[in-house]
């Protein structure tokens, strides 16, 4: 490992002298441009509404222990034990 960061850092020496001596040179031929990358994406269109409707919903009565019921109140099973 310790080989390999030697040879790594002779060459970077060796290319740092060649640009000195102005044998190697770097210009850049176009200017840097940053872009973002741009997506198009085909999706599903979602169309959202209203609806009105009627809908059934049960009524619910609560008796509490020593009341009498209600008097509208229907027993579902008969033949239900008594609450304690």
């Amino acid at each position: 490992m310790r080989a390999l960061l030697v040879l790594l850092a002779v060459a970077a020496l060796v290319v740092v002298a060649l640009m000195q001596f102005g044998i190697v040179s770097f210009t850049q031929t176009q200017a840097a441009v940053v872009q973002a990358p741009r997506f198009e994406a085909d999706v599903a269109r979602v169309s959202v509404g209203t609806e009105n409707k009627v809908v059934a919903v049960p009524t619910v009565s609560v008796t509490k222990p020593g009341q009498a019921p209600a008097p509208d109140t229907v027993p579902t099973d008969p033949a239900a034990p008594a609450p304690r």
